[in-house]
């Protein structure tokens, strides 16, 4: 294992900036600025440029937002990526094939997929008969087409 280097500072900002706006005070603040701005509408005679200010403001924050957010899901992504090779890799009889399965086109994932819900039907099917789902059956199984 590597050892922990510090995070570059747009990281650590997103990382910040998510955890920030998830929480209840950070809607409420939301809430407050809306609230705010409603208010003073008829000061403005809820005039164009009242309307600018919200509308500009909002799409500023939303744009920005959606940058920060996907980096910190992009980050997350990646580490429970990583866990679950691990997991695979670790587990005894589980298919290595399955390893970092996510860099596959999406024609090998969806025949992949058939293959393990073809396995799901007959597992439940063997359990209707009253059958036990338990065994670790192969992918390439001859009733899986």
């Amino acid at each position: 294992m590597q050892p922990k280097k510090s995070r570059p500072w747009f990281t650590r900002f997103a990382n910040w900036t998510a955890q920030a706006t998830g929480r209840p005070s950070a809607f409420g603040l939301a809430t407050a600025t809306i609230i705010v701005w409603i208010v003073t509408g008829p000061l403005f005679d809820f005039d164009n440029t009242w309307q600018l200010v919200i509308n500009t403001g909002t799409t500023i924050v939303t744009f920005l937002m959606v940058f920060l957010i996907q980096n910190t899901q992009n980050v997350d992504s990646q580490a429970m990526q990583i866990k679950l090779d691990e997991l695979i890799r670790a587990t005894q009889g589980a298919h290595n094939g399955l390893l970092d399965l996510e860099q596959l086109e999406e024609e090998a994932l969806e025949a992949i997929r058939f293959k393990y819900q073809k396995l799901a039907e007959y597992a439940r099917a063997d359990l209707l008969k009253g059958d036990m789902d338990t065994g670790i059956p192969k992918v390439d199984e001859e009733r899986l087409p």
